[in-house]
């Protein structure tokens, strides 16, 4: 009796014509979700091949000219032999001083956009001309440093270099720092303002330490690009094939170095400009790792 009273798709008006429509929109959705999984792939199979190609010739061409001497000696003429020590050294103190001069103000900054700016119109000036140059070339932040250190004061300097780094940087850690800041949940700032805990201490106390892992990824990924930044050290640090740690006269970085030595017609300088990229590839690399070890998630 129950099979005759209860109804089924062909018993009802449309019924059949419904779940043939609804046949054919899964099969239309199973077909499109098939096409895009395709073209996931094979985009993926594509970026990984060209990037086991660059990695592969990097590490071919770079392995073959370490040694101690790559360690131990500055750059000497050709056919002399020589090393990269004052350009590793240079690269390290630029990069090190630019960061951290430009992390602190960039992390400022972000806060500022996040927690207290609330669309006013200083805040909306501050993010654009943050977001101008987070895109402005790199070469473009060089003149301008040179115009502002290099020109006025007759010279090449390590310091114009590391202005010049830290102008960089400071865009990719405001607009890392307000995104991070902006995905905390209100909740928790309502329950430590709840608890009597000032807004500072809310940001720093507790929005900072949600959102540690986002702005370190935004700190390492300026470190990635400062460190193999060409331009803006070419018209400020310069380069030094001497050894020199002095920061008021020129200094000797790796990227200027490799940019120097790789379109020279001399083997051994050409050599060590493969292994100065392999040492800046290793270098960015092994942070990150470190970075993600420190930084991960503890039970």
């Amino acid at each position: 009796m129950s099979a005759s009273i209860s109804p089924t798709v062909s018993s009802i008006p449309g019924g059949a014509r419904d779940h043939t429509v609804a046949a054919k929109l899964s099969r239309s959705r199973g077909r499109s979700n098939l096409i895009a999984k395709t073209l996931c792939f094979i985009a993926t199979v594509i970026a990984l091949v060209f990037l086991a190609a660059i990695l592969g010739t990097l590490f071919w061409l770079g392995f073959k000219g370490i040694g101690a001497h790559v360690f131990t000696e500055v750059t000497k003429p050709p056919g002399s032999g020589g090393g990269l020590l004052n350009a590793i050294v240079g690269s390290l103190i630029q990069t090190v001083l630019g960061v951290l001069i430009g992390t602190p103000i960039g992390l400022m900054v972000g806060t500022y956009l996040a927690e207290y700016s609330s669309g006013s119109p200083l805040g909306n000036a501050v993010r654009f001309v943050s977001d101008v140059l987070l895109s402005a070339p790199s070469i473009l932040i060089g003149l301008f440093v040179y115009t502002i250190l290099v020109a006025p004061f007759g010279g090449f300097s390590g310091i114009a270099g590391v202005v010049a780094l830290a102008v960089i940087v400071i865009p990719i850690v405001v607009r890392t720092t307000e995104d991070m800041l902006q995905l905390i949940p209100p909740s928790l700032r309502e329950a430590a303002v709840a608890l009597g805990a000032p807004k500072w201490k809310a940001i720093v106390f507790i929005c900072y330490r949600a959102a540690l892992n986002g702005i370190a990824t935004g700190v390492l990924l300026a470190i990635a690009r400062v460190a193999g930044e060409t331009a803006p050290l070419l018209f400020t640090s310069l380069g030094n094939l001497n050894w020199s740690v002095d920061m008021t006269g020129p200094m000797s970085s790796l990227p200027v170095t490799i940019y120097q030595y790789a379109g020279s017609p001399f083997d051994d300088w050409v050599q060590l400009a493969w292994v100065g990229a392999l040492l800046i590839t290793f270098g960015v690399l092994a942070l990150n790792i470190i970075a993600r070890v420190v930084l991960r998630p503890r039970s």
